[in-house]
């Protein structure tokens, strides 16, 4: 049986992709002309992680089961905060030890991927 969606879950996936919207469009048309091509690419980067994820996590909010899949909706909130947060802050200017934040962000969210697999396989644990 699969868990329902609750308001906070809801919150949060909206949260999700409209940041990633917003950004996305913030990188297109405000830092167009602000940032070098590699700082513009780290934005393009932390964007597409970003959406990618917004709709990792309105799966799992929708699809997970129990408790692997509340933990998979964790792992994607805050790997989308670690990953794509830290390279936006790297790509406006961030000292560089910001990027020792980036593979956290990159491990929560292969733990999330893990998660929301084994929710979908195992059903109620």
């Amino acid at each position: 049986m699969r868990q329902p969606v609750t308001t906070r879950m809801g919150v949060l996936v909206g949260v999700a992709g409209a940041s990633a919207v917003l950004l996305g469009a913030f990188g297109a048309h405000g830092l167009r002309s602000v940032l070098d091509a590699p700082r513009l690419e780290l934005w393009h980067t932390a964007v597409n992680y970003h959406v990618w994820h917004a709709l990792a996590l309105a799966l799992a909010a929708t699809l997970g089961r129990g408790r692997s899949g509340r933990l998979a909706i964790t792992a994607f909130g805050l790997g989308i905060v670690l990953f794509s947060g830290s390279l936006y802050a790297l790509a406006l200017g961030a000292p560089r030890w910001t990027g020792v934040v980036t593979p956290l962000g990159g491990l929560a969210l292969i733990a999330g991927w893990i998660a929301l697999g084994w929710s979908l396989s195992r059903g109620n644990d």
